[in-house]
């Protein structure tokens, strides 16, 4: 199972026109993909208890996105020139239950990083591919950036060619990693 991620909570981002853009790449080449928007997940996960007994709901989102998926592709924009912090809080979350199920045994990551910059979020690319490596999740490369975001996306959509091929060449790459 493949797990596309969107990894803002930003409703609305560019970021999730993407990553549905990728998903929908994984679903011409595989029926064991799913999608998560961190934008629609309920954000209630973030208290004090979430270190130790964490919500019933989040961990349904746990098991059914992180717990059940083999691979991980994460679509994430450039924050404050690294990745959004609601990214790091949904890892940390999922770390304190079901650790090694979550993270251990042998995931696979893919990584596209997506800001209005020229660079594509390289920084935050290889922030978080240190996170996943300590995780011991073995991250595809290269990463892949885009830059001038919107520049790429318009009404909704992702209307670059040049871009639509770069991902799509990603997900089929991803699908043999």
């Amino acid at each position: 199972m493949i797990t596309v991620i969107s990894s803002t909570n930003r409703k609305g981002s560019l970021s999730s026109i993407v990553a549905q853009y990728v998903f929908s790449c994984f679903q011409k080449e595989s029926s064991e993909i799913q999608f998560l928007d961190l934008a629609e997940i309920p954000l209630d996960f973030i208290h004090e208890q979430m270190y130790k007994t964490g919500s019933v709901d989040f961990h349904r989102i746990q098991d059914k996105y992180i717990v059940n998926a083999d691979k991980l592709f994460f679509v994430i924009p450039e924050y404050n020139g690294s990745f959004p912090g609601i990214l790091k809080a949904f890892i940390d979350a999922c770390s304190v239950r079901k650790y090694k199920e979550s993270f251990h045994g042998g995931k696979k990551a893919a990584l596209l990083g997506i800001s209005s910059g020229r660079a594509g979020n390289l920084r935050g690319l290889e922030h978080f591919t240190g996170v996943l490596n300590y995780l011991q999740i073995s991250v595809m490369p290269p990463n892949q950036p885009l830059g001038s975001i919107d520049k790429i996306v318009e009404n909704g959509f992702v209307v670059d060619p040049d871009t639509m091929k770069i991902i799509e060449n990603q997900v089929k790459r991803f699908l043999d990693y």
